[in-house]
C-alpha cells in the first residue's frame, strides 16, 4: 500500500543522511520534500500540516543537529513521528462483559461481513469462545455470507434467516449466548453505500440493546479520505471506538490509515492484509512506521511464523537437513507453510531494505514459481521424490506433462535441488568456517 510513499520518503531520507551537517536550511529542503510525499498519498492536509511543524520543531533541536549522526537523528525523529501520527502504541481490544460484545459497522463494499469472520477466527485462536450473530439483514445475501464464512473458520452462527428485525435477532442472538457460555459475540450489522438517517436509528437502537464493549468501523483502505470522513460521521452519530482497515494490500496510496488516528481520535485496531479468512493483523503503529520508512517489520514476520508454521514438523525438517535426508516431499511441504504467511511480496516486505533492493531490480518475486514448483513436485511419484536421480527423460516429459510445464523447467527445478543438497553437505562437514565460505559467494 505504502509503496510510492515509501520510495520518496526513502529518497529524502537518503539524501539527509548523505550530508555531513545538518542546518535549519537544509532540514526545510528536506521537509518539503516529505510534505510533498504525505500529500500525493492522500493525507489529510491538516494532518500534513501539524506533523511537518512537529518533525521541524524536533529536528532543530540541539540533539539533532549537535549529534555526531545527524541525518540518523532526522530519521529518527520521523520514524517516531509517523508512529505518533498513527497512534503511538497498539490499541488492544476491549473484552468486557460476559458475554462481550463487538459491533461491527460500515457502509456496504467495505469487507465488514468477511471481517467479522476474521476477527472471530483472530478471537478463537486466542482462546476465546466466539459466536458470529448476521444481523445485516439490508444486503441480500448477506447471512448466507457470513454463515458460509463462519463454517469456513469453524465457529459457531446465530440461525437469523427466520427473523426480519435486527433488534430482535441480536436480543435473542444474547439471550443464546448467555445460555451456551459464549464469551464473545461479534454483531455483523447492516450498511448502506452511503450513511443515512435510517442506517443510523438502526445502530443506536442495536447500540443501547447490545451495550458493546467495542464498535469497530471497517473502512475500506482503498478509498483514502472518503474512509476518513466517513468514520468521523459514525462516530458523531454512533460513537465508535475503533477502526479496522481492510484491503490493506491493495494499491492505493495510504491516506486513510496515516490519516485516521488523528482526523477521528480513535485507534486502528487490525488491518485485513489479503482475502483469506487468516489475512488479519494487529496494528502496530510503530512497526507500521518502519515498513513505511524501509526499516522493515521483522517482529510481525516472526509472529505470523510462530502462528502459522508447524513447530515439531519444523524441527523434523531440520533435523532431515542435518542428516542429509530432506526429500522434495519434504520441499513442497515447507512451501506449503511459506504460502500460510501470506503472499512472497507481502512477507520479503517485512524485510529492512527489501524495497530499495526492488526498486533499483536487484529482487523479482515471482509468486508463480512457488505454484508451478508445487505443480511440478505433485506430478511425481512418491518414489521420485524420494530419489530425483531416477529421472530419466520419458519420466521428465510425463512430470512436465502433469504439471503444465516443460521440460526445461523440471532440469533447472532439479538441478536447483540437487545444488542445495550439495552445499547443505558443505556446511555439515565444515560447520560455520563453510557458511562463511558460503557468504562471499553469494557477494
Amino acid at each position: 500500500m505504502f509503496e510510492s510513499l515509501t520510495d520518496k520518503l526513502r529518497k529524502v531520507l537518503r539524501d539527509v543522511r548523505g550530508q555531513g551537517t545538518l542546518s535549519e536550511s537544509n532540514i526545510q529542503d528536506a521537509l518539503k520534500e516529505v510534505r510533498l510525499a504525505l500529500l500525493e498519498a492522500d493525507v489529510n492536509f491538516k494532518v500534513v500540516k501539524t506533523f511537518i511543524e512537529t518533525v521541524s520543531e524536533k529536528a532543530k533541536g540541539k540533539d539533532v543537529l549537535e549529534s555526531l549522526t545527524p541525518g540518523q537523528q532526522f530519521t529518527k525523529v520521523v520514524h517516531d513521528e509517523l508512529a505518533a501520527l498513527l497512534g503511538g502504541e497498539n490499541t488492544a481490544l476491549t473484552l468486557k462483559g460476559r458475554p462481550a460484545v463487538i459491533m461491527l459497522v460500515g457502509l456496504n463494499g467495505s469487507g465488514k461481513t468477511t471481517t467479522t469472520a476474521k476477527l472471530a477466527l483472530k478471537l478463537k485462536s486466542q482462546g476465546r469462545n466466539p459466536y458470529i450473530v448476521p444481523a445485516d439483514l439490508f444486503r441480500l445475501a448477506a447471512v448466507l455470507q457470513l454463515k458460509k464464512l463462519a463454517a469456513e473458520v469453524k465457529v459457531d452462527c446465530f440461525e437469523s434467516e427466520n427473523f426480519k428485525d435486527p433488534a430482535a435477532i441480536c436480543k435473542e442472538a444474547l439471550r443464546v449466548a448467555s445460555i451456551k457460555g459464549y464469551d464473545t459475540v461479534l454483531i455483523d450489522t447492516a450498511g448502506r453505500l452511503h450513511i443515512d438517517n435510517e442506517l443510523m436509528d438502526e445502530l443506536k437502537t442495536l447500540k443501547v440493546i447490545l451495550n458493546p464493549a467495542e464498535i469497530l468501523f471497517v473502512a475500506d483502505s482503498m478509498t483514502g479520505q472518503d474512509a476518513v470522513n466517513t468514520a468521523k460521521g459514525f462516530d458523531e452519530a454512533i460513537g465508535i471506538t475503533g477502526v479496522i482497515l481492510s484491503k490493506f494490500d491493495g494499491d492505493a496510496r495510504g491516506g486513510a490509515a496515516l490519516s485516521m488516528r488523528m482526523a477521528t481520535g480513535k485507534p486502528i485496531k487490525f488491518i485485513g492484509t489479503g482475502e483469506k479468512v487468516d489475512c488479519l493483523e494487529v496494528f502496530h503503529p510503530e512497526r507500521m512506521a518502519g515498513r513505511i520508512l524501509d526499516m522493515g517489520d521483522v517482529l510481525t514476520l516472526i509472529e505470523k511464523a510462530q502462528s502459522s508454521m508447524d513447530e515439531k514438523e519444523s524441527k523434523e525438517i531440520a533435523d532431515k537437513l542435518k542428516k542429509d535426508t530432506f526429500t522434495l516431499e519434504d520441499f513442497r511441504d515447507q512451501l506449503r507453510q511459506i504460502k500460510k504467511l501470506g503472499s512472497l511480496d507481502s512477507i520479503m516486505s517485512m524485510i529492512p531494505g527489501f524495497n530499495a533492493l526492488k526498486q533499483n531490480k536487484e529482487v523479482k518475486i515471482d509468486e508463480k514459481e512457488i505454484v508451478r514448483v508445487e505443480a511440478i513436485i505433485n506430478s511425481m511419484t512418491r518414489y521420485e521424490r524420494a530419489d530425483p536421480s531416477c529421472l530419466n527423460a520419458s519420466r521428465r516429459q510425463r512430470i512436465a506433462g502433469g504439471s503444465g510445464t516443460r521440460v526445461q523447467d523440471i532440469n533447472k527445478f532439479i538441478n536447483q535441488y540437487i545444488e542445495m543438497r550439495k552445499m547443505m553437505k558443505k556446511l555439515k562437514k565444515s560447520g560455520p568456517r563453510g557458511l562463511q565460505a558460503m557468504m562471499r559467494n553469494l557477494r
